[in-house]
């Protein structure tokens, strides 16, 4: 049995149907990075904020240790 689709889920799903329907047939690639990146940056801003900028929280919340957070915060430009 499948777990029920959440409201994220849902949104993704609607989302990367759109981007295909706007190629309008012409190929794609690196779709998962694109996506992975599409949410990732948003996602640790919104975290951050909710933590005031504390990473130790932040990196716990997110599940990640706070080396990754912090590179992934500079990979984003979000320090």
């Amino acid at each position: 049995m499948n777990a029920p689709e959440t409201d994220l889920s849902a949104c993704i799903r609607r989302m990367v149907k759109e981007y295909f329907h706007h190629l309008e047939g012409e190929r794609c690639s690196s779709l998962h990075e694109m996506v992975l990146n599409s949410v990732e940056k948003p996602l640790i801003d919104v975290v951050l904020a909710q933590c005031d900028n504390n990473q130790t929280r932040a990196a716990e919340i997110l599940g990640m240790n706070r080396t990754t957070l912090r590179k992934k915060m500079q990979r984003y430009q979000l320090l």
